[in-house]
């Protein structure tokens, strides 16, 4: 059995197969394709579609669809523009909360939609593969989102006020005596690590709940077909549109303390 692979044998010599790791489906130009990559393209042409068809529709006078999208995009703008105190920085980061909630908030839910995670095929070693698997199964995905983040909120941060001055915040000698001196330099030290520590928290903590909800499913469908798993996905539709809000809020209070600048003696 291949590492980051496990199998439940049933009573009757079947098995379930739990892949860690994507499944690739083949190479393009010496690129690995795997399932996760084009259900994250699938996700994204929902997203284009879905953008499509409603921008082309709007009116003046706008119908209940219309409506529910505005006042929806409305209410969380004015939560951004609250939490960072500036209507400006909203309006800057805005478009990429809103990206972030539903690129993962659609591609949890995907794997609920009848063909995802059922329609497979045999690969090489003999085991069943599905074509299509939740994006967010797949520590690449994740990983690749808290990158973008990670950049944005250090990005934000530098713009917002100024490289040295956000650089104070982790390399700081400021103080009265060398006892301040120290405190305020551990002190720095430790929230530099914490900006590293955030690419392991940011994905893992996705990565980890959406892998569990699926491996959680698939074991009670094996095992108990009929009325359990219902409530069960119901269950998870709710985790997987919490953990979309959580990933956005904690990027959004992150760009919050990326962007307030560092208390002085002065303040």
């Amino acid at each position: 059995m291949a590492v980051g692979e496990y199998a439940a044998e049933a009573a009757q010599g079947s098995s379930i197969h739990i892949a860690l790791s994507a499944e690739t489906l083949g190479n393009f130009l010496g690129i690995p394709i795997t399932n996760t990559l084009i259900t994250s393209w699938l996700t994204i042409a929902i997203l284009v579609v879905l953008g499509l068809i409603i921008g082309r529709n709007t009116q003046l006078v706008p119908g209940r669809l219309q409506l529910l999208f505005e006042v929806t995009l409305e209410y969380f703008y004015d939560f951004i523009a609250k939490i960072l105190e500036s209507r400006e920085h909203a309006r800057r980061f805005f478009p990429l909360l809103m990206t972030l909630f539903l690129f993962i908030f659609v591609a949890n839910m995907l794997h609920f939609i009848p063909g995802v995670g059922s329609i497979t095929y045999i690969d090489t070693t003999n085991h069943t593969v599905p074509f299509l698997r939740a994006p967010n199964t797949d520590l690449n995905v994740t990983l690749a989102l808290t990158i973008i983040v990670v950049i944005v909120i250090e990005l934000a941060g530098v713009f917002a006020i100024g490289l040295w001055r956000y650089a104070g915040k982790f390399i700081n000698f400021s103080g009265r005596n060398i006892g301040e001196r120290v405190l305020n330099f551990t002190v720095g030290i430790i929230e530099l690590v914490s900006e590293a520590g955030r690419l392991v928290s940011f994905s893992f903590r996705l990565f980890g709940n959406i892998f569990a909800g699926e491996v959680l499913i698939a074991v009670v469908v094996f095992f108990l077909p009929y009325a359990v798993p219902v409530p069960l996905m119901a269950f998870e539709v709710f985790v997987g549109f919490i953990q979309a809000a959580v990933f956005v809020m904690l990027t959004l209070f992150f760009i919050k303390i990326a962007i307030t600048p560092p208390h002085t003696a002065g303040h």
